[in-house]
């Protein structure tokens, strides 16, 4: 009679922990990422074969997959396989780890939980400027124009590419001095916006090859010797001709030697992706090609009826990997220049290589603490863990979100907030990778199931009924034997 007493003691004891257990599943049913508990039981001793009744032999979570569902919001992610969020404490930068993907941003600009974690994650090891105002290293309102954004990837790297030039419709003015690259205003714009045309291009050359090693592209030089037929040029009926891409200049004697020739090259200057001068004194044209990598076939140079000889100084070639875009954008940024224009190329580059290492940083989402842009706030946009900042037409690289996985699971702690800590049993963190799929603008729904928590409450309350009837008994029996010595 007195086992029966602590037999049921034990059960009331075990099953009101149990209640507590599923009571905690019902109020965390729509707590995101949450993972539900389940208690086990464990029969105690025995005596003589009778047992002395039970106990808990564990409570731990069941780490399945929880439904995603899609929330719209550009903030969310959702882990969809194993794997945990890395996140940290403030004040200790004591670092935890989370299945919750409702992520916002600070006031500082740093991507955070819901409970003032930092999230953490890759970021960009090197922003590379190129531009034509040292003062200015990020977009502001004065970058009007916006040439390109591109983005790069492949297994080594994760790379933006982001152009904006000033007005050089406005800018531009006739420069130059005649014979020595004169250009009109037009055929600057010209030039300009051929090379804008090529730069986008060699991005796309480039994309398709990105782990080529980087080489420069080389821009077409020809020279024309006018030496051994200028003299020729004595009358209104003297010219000089020259076939460039199949179009045909021609410039007639004007006043002398010297002004024919310079305006015979002023001419070649305007054509489109070309620059040229001529040296009176040595009576040589050099015709330069604006555009890297750009055969210029020049054929049938002639001063009246006789032909001059045409040299290829140097010939286009085109170079490979990140060096014929940078050969591209400097033609460009050169031709920008010369139109009284700038030139702001901004390229960042996120690392992949060594990521295993689960070398991690915290993410600000400010474009202006980035100095990428002088426009604080850009629209965020995460694409399998990817982060981007969209400033109207570009697209910025942020960062990665890194995901960490357990051997042992189980053996994580909860410490609220939604964050476990590792343990000795869980062992350390290691790069999850490829065991899960990050999924934008989502979010994981608790594992807890209202339909079987709210079937173990009723299991467990009528257990903890018999158990406490079995007390009540054991006491009703007690008082008979007392009263039998009466």
């Amino acid at each position: 009679m007195i086992s029966g007493l602590w037999n049921g003691y034990s059960g009331l004891t075990a099953f009101e922990k149990a209640l507590n257990v599923e009571s905690n599943n019902s109020t965390n049913v729509n707590t995101v990422g949450h993972k539900a508990d389940t208690i086990s039981f464990e029969d105690m001793m025995y005596q003589n074969g009778y047992g002395k009744g039970t106990g808990i032999d564990s409570v731990s979570k069941v780490m399945t997959q929880g439904n995603v569902k899609l929330t719209n919001n550009a903030y969310d992610v959702a882990i969809e396989g194993k794997g945990y969020f890395i996140v940290s404490e403030r004040k200790t930068n004591e670092t935890f780890y989370t299945r919750a993907g409702n992520f916002y941003m600070a006031e500082d600009g740093l991507l955070q939980t819901q409970n003032g974690m930092k999230v953490l994650g890759l970021t960009p090891q090197s922003n590379n400027v190129v531009t034509s105002n040292p003062a200015k290293t990020q977009f502001d309102e004065s970058h009007t124009k916006n040439i390109v954004s591109k983005t790069i990837s492949n297994e080594n790297f994760l790379q933006t590419i982001n152009a904006r030039t000033t007005d050089y419709n406005t800018s531009a003015v006739d420069k130059g001095t005649s014979g020595a690259g004169f250009k009109t205003k037009s055929a600057q714009v010209a030039d300009i916006e051929a090379l804008i045309a090529d730069y986008k291009s060699k991005l796309d050359l480039y994309s398709s090859n990105s782990t080529a090693v980087a080489s420069p592209s080389a821009s077409q030089i020809t020279n024309v010797n006018l030496a051994t037929s200028m003299s020729q040029l004595v009358n209104e009926n003297d010219f000089i001709k020259i076939t460039i891409n199949n179009e045909e200049i021609t410039q007639s004697f004007d006043t002398d030697i010297e002004t024919t020739m310079k305006k015979f090259s002023d001419k070649i200057s305007n054509i489109k992706g070309l620059s040229s001068s001529v040296n009176p004194t040595t009576g040589m044209l050099t015709i330069n090609s604006l555009i890297p990598a750009k055969e210029v076939t020049i054929k049938d140079a002639q001063i009246n009826e006789n032909y001059l000889t045409i040299t290829n100084t140097q010939n286009a070639s085109l170079g490979t990997g990140l060096g014929l875009v940078n050969s591209s954008r400097d033609a460009l940024k050169s031709a920008l220049e010369f139109s009284n224009a700038e030139l702001l190329d901004i390229t960042s580059t996120l690392s992949l290589v060594g990521q295993e290492s689960l070398t991690v940083n915290e993410i600000q989402l400010k474009l202006s603490n980035l100095n990428l842009s002088k426009n604080t706030s850009g629209k965020i946009e995460i694409s399998e863990g990817v982060i981007f900042l969209k400033d109207g037409d570009n697209k910025f690289i942020i960062g990665k979100l890194q995901t960490a996985h357990f051997t042992n699971q189980q053996g994580l702690l909860p410490q609220g907030d939604n964050v476990y800590q590792t343990s000795a049993e869980s062992g350390r963190a290691f790069y999850a990778g490829k065991l899960n799929k990050l999924v934008s603008s989502s979010l994981e729904l608790s594992t807890a199931n209202m339909g079987s928590t709210l079937t173990n409450l009723l299991v467990y309350q009528k257990a903890f009924e018999a158990n406490s009837k079995s007390i009540t008994t054991s006491d009703e029996m007690l008082k008979t034997a007392i009263e039998l010595k009466k």
